[in-house]
């Protein structure tokens, strides 16, 4: 794809907006529309986007797949670790009440970082899904 210059740079300028409304919608979505899995997505759709234009291995160069198997484990472990946290605190699994002395403060961080855990895995995952597929190609 080293022939289209203008795809490249029109991509390079749109691939910081795009990560960029991706944490938008990642931080914004106790509020309103949006979230973990959503913003995810949006993360990931970056990286496929530099993938297409510029190749898998400056992809793999940016996030090596190693890397990409641990954020999307430690991703899975911040899920859960929140809801032993609430257990430990003296609430049911995932009841965000008991993780500030307010339990509206307790939802608001409980939410974010289960959240921003869903996120790391749902990014890291649809990352890996997509560099699998696209490397199958260069194997024959």
């Amino acid at each position: 794809m080293s022939d289209h210059l203008i795809l490249r740079i029109v991509g390079k300028f749109l691939i910081p907006y795009i990560l960029l409304f991706g944490l938008y919608v990642q931080f914004h979505g106790d509020f309103g529309p949006g979230g973990g899995f959503q913003a995810g997505v949006i993360f990931a759709s970056a990286f496929v986007i530099h993938t297409l234009l510029f190749g898998l291995e400056s992809a793999e160069r940016i996030a090596p797949q190693w890397v990409l198997k641990i954020v999307a484990a430690s991703g899975v472990l911040i899920y859960a670790l929140v809801g032993v946290a609430a257990m430990l605190m003296g609430g049911n699994y995932l009841d965000y009440d008991f993780l500030a002395a307010d339990p509206i403060a307790g939802q608001h961080i409980g939410i974010i970082l289960v959240e921003f855990g869903v996120g790391l895995t749902v990014a890291s995952v649809m990352m890996l899904l997509f560099f699998t597929f696209a490397g199958r190609g260069e194997a024959s």
